[in-house]
């Protein structure tokens, strides 16, 4: 199955430069959709990348990710790790949102590019 995600400018480059190979969402309905072999196709205004989901790392809330997931898989450059905290997701997802849906870890590994 396919499906379609907008990434800002800086993820989308560290997809498609495989420094980030986990993507964190929101695991409402929408996410619940996606399935180990599905492929997700990644939109920015720099272009199109299409990735394999090779994973799916579900946890309560973005506290509980960041314990258990390896931050720079997810996109944090290794200066960034002292001060990496799940408080960052919080301009993404509220905590009331996280609470009622749980968060999800999309591990991928690259297929494609396609420039727009």
């Amino acid at each position: 199955m396919l499906h379609t995600m907008h990434l800002d400018a800086d993820p989308y480059k560290k997809i498609v430069n495989g420094s980030k190979t986990i993507e964190l969402r929101l695991y409402d309905e929408r996410r619940r959709k996606i399935k180990t072999g599905d492929t997700i196709e990644f939109a920015s205004s720099k272009g199109t990348v299409r990735v394999v989901v090779v994973a799916l790392h579900v946890f309560a809330d973005f506290a509980e990710l960041y314990g258990n997931l390896d931050l720079l898989k997810c996109g944090y450059a290794a200066n960034e790790l002292a001060t990496a905290s799940p408080n960052d997701m919080l301009r993404y997802y509220p905590l009331s949102s996280q609470r009622q849906w749980g968060v999800v870890g999309i591990e991928v590994r690259l297929l494609n590019r396609a420039s727009r």
